[in-house]
């Protein structure tokens, strides 16, 4: 079994209260479970209202294969958040 893993830090510079900010990685959070299947959850920076730390999860049987819906979905969040995509990882361990 291998879980492949992404974790970032989206930098909301519109966002003003921690209420708009959670409606706008709720619907990130939506989109990518959506999309890509991904169990997605905000992992740090919780009561900061213009940083988060999201991180996303995938298990699959192929590493190559997790890492690229990893890759498709960091695209489509750039590609869609209204932020600035920082300290971006991603990784694949075999359990």
């Amino acid at each position: 079994m291998i879980v492949s893993m992404l974790r970032f830090v989206i930098e909301l510079p519109e966002s003003v209260t921690l209420k708009e900010k959670r409606r706008i990685i709720q619907s990130l959070k939506d989109k990518l479970y959506q999309k890509f299947k991904l169990s997605v959850a905000e992992i740090a920076l919780n009561d900061s209202h213009k940083f988060t730390h999201i991180g996303a999860a995938l298990v699959s049987n192929s590493k190559t294969h997790g890492e690229k819906v990893l890759h498709k979905a960091l695209n489509y969040t750039e590609e869609n958040i209204y932020g600035r995509l920082m300290d971006v990882t991603i990784f694949s361990e075999c359990y």
